[in-house]
């Protein structure tokens, strides 16, 4: 049984994600900023008939928390085999490069970059001590400099100066950590599950929490030939794979 976090799921394509690791049998710690939260979400999971599943109080942006995390994760598994890193935040709908206040843009980063850095950093030892380590980054296709630099693009006009530039970095950091593991037996991509419909967004996407969880997790839950270092995308039109970084 492999031993997965998945920080930010207590809703949306984090919870559905939790769902389908844990009904292939593997043990999930549900990560959850709010506590009371995590736990009222897995009482709910357990009724379903979850057994696999537990909260774990987990605020990216907080490094005593962060440390506490890693302790019980240690304490009550002795390594950890896949982290999901899921948490994130939008910052708002209108994000215009002239006027956004630099402490919005800060706040985005402090989630959806740095959060992921300190838990990737503090949750490494345990991985290391995993047979198939496995990291996965959820991004966007906000993200994308190919994407966002093709007017032909369905998304070409959907700009902002905080979350897709979050998510770049994001990228980036993917890219090194991947190249810094290459060598062992970790992989590290950065997964985008496409234009999901949840709270995040309104309920505005095309694509349903399920169909996106199973995409993330197709290219996370992977084996010894699996890549790393690459960026997955799920082509909202078609249904197709793309890569675009």
């Amino acid at each position: 049984m492999k031993t997965v976090l998945v920080t930010g799921a207590t809703r949306g394509i984090g919870l559905e994600m939790a769902k389908q690791l844990a009904k292939k049998g593997h043990f999930v710690y549900l990560g959850s900023r709010n506590a009371e939260k995590g736990e009222e979400v897995v009482k709910g999971l357990k009724a379903e008939g979850f057994t696999n599943i537990e909260a774990l109080t987990l605020d990216v942006t907080n490094a005593e928390i962060i440390a506490k995390a890693k302790a019980r994760v240690e304490k009550e598994k002795g390594k950890l085999d896949i982290l999901i890193n899921n948490a994130g935040i939008l910052g708002g709908m209108e994000q215009d490069a002239q006027n956004t206040s630099l402490s919005i843009i800060k706040e985005v980063f402090e989630t959806n970059l740095f959060g992921v850095i300190s838990v990737t950093q503090a949750f490494l030892p345990l991985l290391k001590k995993s047979e198939s380590p496995r990291i996965t980054n959820v991004t966007s296709g906000l993200a994308s400099l190919t994407l966002h630099s093709d007017s032909s693009w369905k998304y070409y006009q959907v700009k902002g100066a905080a979350y897709g530039p979050s998510k770049s970095a994001l990228n980036a950091y993917t890219i090194v950590l991947a190249y810094e593991l290459k060598d062992t037996s970790f992989k590290v991509n950065a997964i985008d599950p496409g234009y999901t419909s949840t709270e995040f967004n309104h309920n505005s996407g095309p694509l349903s929490p399920e169909a996106s969880a199973a995409f993330v997790i197709k290219h996370t839950d992977t084996g010894a030939d699996a890549p790393t270092g690459h960026y997955f995308s799920h082509d909202i039109t078609d249904g197709t794979e793309i890569s675009p970084w």
